[in-house]
């Protein structure tokens, strides 16, 4: 329901990849030509200088792949090279053999095509300028290429052949680096979409977090005002049982509200305690759950932990322990009087399934549940889910909500317990 964080691709590094591919291709195509045209063709090939074009682009080419092994980013001049190699390795070639008249000149169009889709305009530029200057060049200088026959009439033929083959080469190579560089373009938008929609909603997470420390602040003296005034109350009123019992429900309401406020402004600012005590994953859920039942006791709770004993020690950090309580109580919001836990863990990761008997999500709530001021209660605020979703996130898991036959909600928290786990 919600999106997972991705990381970028490496544009450029998929593009030299794809450089590599084509460049084998064109090292295959190279022998094989070599063959067919002194075998069956009858062409007097130079073949000592095809000989070594071809052993120069292989060693280029193991260079390439031992470059795409490497961790650091392929930048455009390096892209732009390796296309210099191949606009190079062609025009060789063609000189040696029939330059401008051989019907393989038309493969200058590749690399040109390859750098208009992939390079910034100035090295677009820069790559029309030599492929059409080394074509011009080809023009006046080249060592004419004949069959042993001397037959005008072939040579015309062998000619138009290898025009055909050569658009239709040409075509196949432009068609496939497009079509690949297409997607991942679109994949790459897709990733900067969802890398705005995250610096986004990490923009409005950073104000509500700025509030809320003011608040806290400011919240501190009426709460201490209020739990005077329940104590004094208390006192002045010993002899009315009722109204004792319920000033202490209200004190007691007062000094957890100022307790939690404490751990906000403790925890603000902070990272993960690594000082805090550690404990196995099943008492955590524990001592959340009592946590919990002190704000929400008239809500029935079934648990069960599942996973391997011991449980793995945690430390949790205070806003993943404030996230999970924001996800109970939606689910005892939708469903007052009972709540179904199952918690999960194998092969370092956490399974939480929070299920409730409410009245379910409509279509257009599921669209739009998660979104910051968005709430079909009648109080609060809309922004519970969303924080809650936005720090299960940060510890790289992700929250899913379903409807349950029978009516209800299934809230499914997927956690890695890789960032809670005592390091060694």
């Amino acid at each position: 329901m919600f999106g997972p964080g991705a990381s970028m691709t490496a544009l450029p590094t998929s593009n030299l990849r794809r450089i590599f591919l084509l460049r084998s291709i064109e090292i295959g195509g190279l022998l094989l030509a070599i063959v067919l045209a002194r075998r069956v063709l009858e062409l007097p090939l130079p073949l000592l200088p095809i000989a070594a074009v071809t052993g120069l682009l292989a060693l280029v080419n193991l260079f390439t792949w031992w470059r795409l092994r490497q961790v650091w980013p392929v930048a455009d001049g390096e892209f732009f090279a390796q296309l210099l190699v191949d606009v190079i390795a062609i025009t060789v070639l063609l000189f040696y053999c029939g330059g401008s008249t051989n019907p393989l000149v038309s493969f200058y169009l590749v690399p040109l095509v390859i750098a208009a889709i992939t390079l910034p305009a100035a090295y677009t530029w820069a790559m029309a300028l030599l492929t059409a200057s080394c074509y011009t060049l080809l023009m006046f200088n080249y060592y004419p290429l004949m069959p042993k026959s001397g037959d005008f009439s072939t040579a015309i033929y062998l000619h138009l052949t290898g025009m055909w083959l050569t658009f239709v080469l040409s075509a196949f190579l432009i068609a496939f680096f497009v079509v690949r560089m297409a997607a991942t373009i679109k994949d790459r938008d897709r990733q900067l979409a969802a890398a705005r929609e995250e610096t986004l909603r990490n923009e409005r997470i950073v104000a509500l977090g700025t509030l809320a420390a003011g608040a806290a602040h400011e919240l501190g003296t009426p709460l201490a005002t209020m739990a005077v005034v329940a104590t004094e109350l208390q006192q002045d009123y010993a002899g009315e049982a009722a109204l004792v019992e319920d000033l202490r429900l209200l004190r007691q309401q007062v000094d957890s509200c100022k307790h939690i406020l404490s751990n906000m402004l403790a925890a603000a600012g902070q990272g993960r305690a690594e000082e805090a005590a550690a404990e196995p994953l099943n008492h955590y859920f524990d001592g959340l759950l009592e946590k919990w039942q002190l704000v929400r006791p008239g809500v029935a709770v079934k648990a069960e932990w599942q996973g391997a004993l011991p449980a793995p020690r945690i430390i949790a950090d205070q806003t993943l322990t404030q996230a999970l309580l924001n996800l109970l109580n939606n689910a005892a919001d939708a469903s007052p009087k009972s709540v179904e836990i199952l918690g999960r863990w194998q092969g370092g990761e956490l399974q939480l399934e929070i299920r409730d008997r409410g009245p379910g999500l409509a279509p257009e709530v599921q669209q739009r549940a998660g979104q910051p001021f968005f709430t079909t209660k009648g109080h609060g605020f809309g922004i519970g889910l969303f924080l809650a979703n936005a720090t299960i996130e940060r510890f790289g898991g992700k929250v899913m909500l379903t409807n349950r036959e029978g009516g209800g909600v299934l809230t499914r928290i997927s956690l890695p317990l890789t960032k809670l786990l005592i390091k060694p």
